[in-house]
């Protein structure tokens, strides 16, 4: 298996939108095209089941 050790960036449309997505060694993280900002995921949260991590992710998302 390879090892991630930088990003890994993709593009997906989501309702007409175009998104990028990151994956790095530190978690996700998804924006809209040509914007900065975006929702981030650690890795640790994830692993962890960090429930507080879940309930964020759809506010957080453009609507």
């Amino acid at each position: 298996m390879t090892k991630l050790d930088k990003p890994l960036r993709r593009e997906l449309d989501i309702d007409g939108k175009a998104y990028t997505l990151t994956v790095d060694p530190d978690g996700l993280k998804l924006t809209e095209k040509g914007r900065r900002n975006g929702v981030e995921l650690r890795w640790s949260a994830l692993a962890s089941g960090d429930d507080a991590a879940a309930p964020t992710l759809p506010a957080t998302l453009p609507q």
